[in-house]
């Protein structure tokens, strides 16, 4: 985590508005994009970091893109300056460990 000083998170319905938000938060910050997880029920979560700025910037624009497209996000957050512990938890979300 030492590379990053914040996290910032989307969950709402459906593969589809998630990755207009994920699209949206990369291309409107400096963030990289770590993961994505299928919550329950269709309910996704996407994951990005990087400094705090750029991780608000990234989540209000991937939350107003979900909107744009006439869904709801069910929750969002930034994280700053996350404890380095949660590096155990966003490792399990990883593109990287995800596709195999």
């Amino acid at each position: 985590m030492s590379n990053y000083e914040a996290l910032g998170l989307i969950e709402t319905f459906g593969i589809v508005y998630v990755l207009e938000a994920a699209d949206a938060m990369c291309k409107a910050a400096d963030v990289e994009l770590v993961g994505f997880e299928n919550v329950a029920s269709g309910y996704i979560s996407v994951l990005v970091r990087g400094d705090v700025g750029a991780c608000r910037t990234a989540v209000s624009t991937g939350v107003k893109a979900v909107e744009d497209m006439g869904s709801q996000v069910y929750s969002s957050v930034v994280i700053a300056r996350p404890h380095a512990d949660i590096e155990k938890i966003i490792a399990r979300y990883s593109i990287e460990n995800l596709l195999g």
